[in-house]
C-alpha cells in the first residue's frame, strides 16, 4: 500500500483543479493553460491533512529519472502550498504523461539548485523573472528515484 493511496483532496482553487482534471482526462497531451506545452502532476500529501493533493507543473526533467519542482508560485511572496508539503514528508508522486512515479524529495541549494535552474530556465524562462520579483529565497527541490 502506498501513502498516495490516501484520499484525494482537490484543490480550493478552480483553475488549478480544473487543470489536474484536464491532465488526468487527456494523458498529459492536452496543453495546459497555466503552465506550458511541457507539465506534470506533482502529488505530495498535505502537510496537515495527509491527503493527496495534485499540483500542474512545468516539466523539467533530466536523463536520469529525476525531476525538479520550483516553489516560484509566479513570484508570489509566499510558497505555494506544495512547498509545505514536501517539507512535512519528503516523498512525491509525479505523473508524467501515462506514466506514474514514486520519488523520494530533497531541497537543494548551491551548485546543484544553479545546475537545476538552468535546465529550468531553459524550459521556463520566466523563473528568472519570478526570482526578481519576490524577496524570497524561491525554493527547488529534486525529486529522484528511491536508490
Amino acid at each position: 500500500m502506498s501513502a498516495f493511496d490516501a484520499e484525494y483532496e482537490p484543490s480550493p482553487w478552480g483553475p488549478i483543479a480544473e487543470e489536474v482534471a484536464r491532465y488526468e482526462e487527456t494523458g498529459g497531451t492536452a496543453p495546459s493553460e497555466l503552465v506550458g506545452d511541457s507539465w506534470i502532476i506533482l502529488w505530495t500529501l498535505g502537510a496537515k491533512s495527509g491527503n493527496v493533493r495534485k499540483t500542474p507543473l512545468v516539466r523539467v526533467a533530466d536523463d536520469e529519472g529525476s525531476y525538479a519542482v520550483i516553489g516560484s508560485m509566479g513570484g508570489a511572496p509566499t510558497h505555494p502550498q506544495w512547498v509545505h508539503n514536501v517539507r512535512a514528508h519528503a516523498v512525491a508522486r509525479v505523473q508524467d504523461g501515462a506514466e506514474v512515479h514514486d520519488l523520494q524529495v530533497r531541497e537543494v541549494e548551491g551548485d546543484e539548485k544553479a545546475a537545476w535552474w538552468a535546465r529550468a530556465t531553459a524550459v521556463w524562462p520566466a523563473y528568472d523573472e519570478y526570482q526578481a520579483s519576490t524577496e524570497r529565497q524561491i525554493p527547488l527541490f529534486v525529486l529522484s528515484p528511491s536508490a
